[in-house]
C-alpha cells in the first residue's frame, strides 16, 4: 500500500508541475477581452453532455469528479482521479481572409477521495482562462504638405497577447440524509496575461512604437453548491442542483512599458531594437474584480442506465474590472441540453453496451460585445465512455472519456471574425478504494 502511494504521489507531483508551469497557447482574437477565453470547470465526460453538470451526482455506479458543483462530492464513495488532455482546431475567418491553428495541452488533474460514509473531498488544478492572439490590423494616416497635397502612409497596429489563468481548488461535499448534498471549493487563480500592441509604419525611416502590459495575478476566490434529489421510483430520480462563485478582488500586479524601435534588427525576440523607452511602470500593485456567477441545473435520472438534462448559467461581468478599470464587458449567460445513454452496464457478450454514449448542445452569449453585436458561442459535443477491463484481485475500475465539440464562435456579418472551433478532449479516470482497513479472524 505503502509503495502504491508513493508512486502514485511522485505521478501526481509530476503531473500538476507540468499543468503549472506549462504554457497555455490558444489562436483566438476573442481572447484578447478581459481574462481572455474562459474554460469552464466541467470535465471532459460533463462536456459530452454540451456541459450538463449542475444536477448531475453519478448517472451510474462510477465515481466521477464534478468540479462545476462541490456539492457533488458529497457522493464520492471511491478514491478518484482524473487526468486529461486538450486539443483545439481553429479555424479564423473574416471576408476573404482566412487562417487554421491547432493547440494542445495537459487539460486538468483532480484527485477525490471520501473522508467518511457521506463526505469527501477533491483537489486539483485546472485552467481558467486562455489568452493567444496576434493578428494586425492595416491602415493608412494622413497628413498636410506645404503644397497642400495630403501625405498618406501606411501604417500596420499588431495585437499579441498570451497567458492565461490556472486554477488550483480544495474543496469538500457532505450528503444530508438521502437526498441533499451541499460543498464548497476554496481556489486559488494566478497567472499571467501578457498583451502587446505595435504601431508600425512602411516608411523603414519611421520609428515604431510599442505598448507592452503585463499583469501577473494571483489570488483566493470561493465557489459553493447544494444539490437535491426526489425519487420518482426505486430507480428513477429528478435532481435538482445549484452552483455559483463569489465576487472577489483578486491581487495584480501590473508592468506596463512603452517604446519606440526600429524594425529590422535581430537583437531580441521580436526582431526590432528598441531605441528609447518612453514610459514604463513595474511592480504597480492593484488588483482584478471576479464577477458573480451562478449556475443552475436539473436532471432526469435512470441509474445505471441514462441521464438527460439542462443547465442554465449567468454571469456578471459588466462589473469585472482589471487595474480597477471597468473593462466594459457584458454580462453573459449561456444554456446546455445533454444527456448520456449506458446500453447495459452489467453486460457481458458486448462490450459496446457498456459504453456509455453522451450528446449535448450549448448556446452562449460571451461577455464580448463589438459594434453593437453581442459576440455568440455555439457548439454540438458528442463522446464516448469506454470502461476498462479491471484486475480480478483489485477493486480498481477505469474508464476513458473522450470527447468532441464543434462549434463557433461570432458572425461573418459585417465583416466580423468568425472562429470555427473543433474540441477534442481525453480523460482518464481511476476508481478505486484505498487506504481500507482488512479484517482477519
Amino acid at each position: 500500500m505503502y509503495k502504491k502511494i508513493n508512486y502514485i504521489t511522485a505521478v501526481l507531483v509530476l503531473l500538476a508541475s507540468i499543468s503549472v508551469n506549462a504554457q497555455i497557447t490558444s489562436q483566438s482574437p476573442y481572447s484578447r477581452f478581459g481574462i481572455g477565453n474562459l474554460m469552464g470547470s466541467p470535465l471532459p465526460q460533463f462536456r459530452a453532455m454540451g456541459g450538463v453538470s449542475t444536477a448531475i451526482n453519478k448517472p451510474t455506479g462510477y465515481n466521477n469528479i464534478n468540479v462545476q458543483n462541490p456539492a457533488s462530492y458529497g457522493g464520492i464513495r471511491l478514491t478518484t482521479i482524473d487526468v486529461g488532455l486538450a486539443g483545439s482546431i481553429v479555424n479564423l475567418s473574416r471576408g476573404s481572409d482566412k487562417s487554421s491553428s491547432f493547440n494542445g495541452t495537459l487539460s486538468h488533474l483532480t484527485i477525490a477521495m471520501p473522508i467518511t460514509k457521506k463526505s469527501a473531498m477533491s483537489f486539483g488544478v485546472m485552467p481558467y482562462s486562455q489568452v493567444g492572439y496576434d493578428f494586425a490590423e492595416k491602415g493608412t494616416i494622413s497628413s498636410g504638405s506645404n503644397t497642400g497635397n495630403p501625405a498618406t502612409q501606411n501604417v500596420s497596429n499588431i495585437y499579441t497577447g498570451e497567458g492565461g489563468l490556472t486554477k488550483a481548488y480544495i474543496g469538500y461535499g457532505y450528503q444530508i440524509g438521502d437526498h441533499l448534498r451541499i460543498g464548497g471549493n476554496v481556489e486559488y487563480l494566478f497567472g499571467n496575461i501578457i498583451q502587446d500592441r505595435r504601431v508600425e509604419f512602411e516608411d523603414p525611416v519611421a520609428m515604431a512604437t510599442r505598448l507592452r502590459n503585463e499583469n501577473s495575478i494571483g489570488g483566493v476566490n470561493f465557489s459553493y453548491g447544494i444539490q437535491y434529489d426526489i425519487k420518482l421510483n426505486s430507480k428513477t430520480s429528478l435532481n435538482f442542483g445549484y452552483s455559483g462563485s463569489s465576487a472577489n478582488d483578486i491581487n495584480s500586479t501590473r508592468s506596463y512599458v512603452a517604446s519606440k524601435y526600429r524594425i529590422g534588427s535581430e537583437t531580441d525576440g521580436t526582431g526590432n531594437t528598441t531605441v528609447e523607452s518612453i514610459d514604463s511602470l513595474k511592480s504597480g500593485k492593484s488588483s482584478l474584480r471576479v464577477p458573480l456567477t451562478h449556475n443552475f441545473g436539473i436532471a432526469l435520472q435512470r441509474d445505471n442506465k441514462w441521464v438527460i438534462g439542462a443547465d442554465f448559467r449567468m454571469g456578471s461581468w459588466s462589473k469585472f474590472s482589471l487595474n480597477k478599470v471597468n473593462q466594459g464587458l457584458e454580462d453573459s449567460y449561456g444554456v446546455s441540453v445533454g444527456g448520456q445513454i449506458t446500453p447495459d452496464i452489467t453486460s457481458i457478450n458486448s462490450y459496446f453496451k457498456r459504453v456509455d454514449y453522451r450528446f449535448g448542445l450549448s448556446y452562449d452569449k460571451s461577455y464580448i460585445k463589438l459594434a453593437d453585436k453581442d459576440v455568440k458561442e455555439m457548439a454540438l459535443s458528442f463522446g464516448l465512455g469506454l470502461p476498462l477491463a479491471n484486475a480480478l484481485t483489485t477493486r480498481a475500475f477505469y474508464k476513458v472519456n473522450f470527447t468532441t465539440e464543434i462549434g463557433k464562435r461570432g458572425t461573418m456579418q459585417a465583416n466580423a471574425l468568425q472562429e470555427n472551433f473543433i474540441n477534442l478532449r481525453l480523460g482518464f479516470t481511476l476508481n478505486d478504494m484505498w487506504f481500507r482497513r482488512f479484517k482477519f479472524d
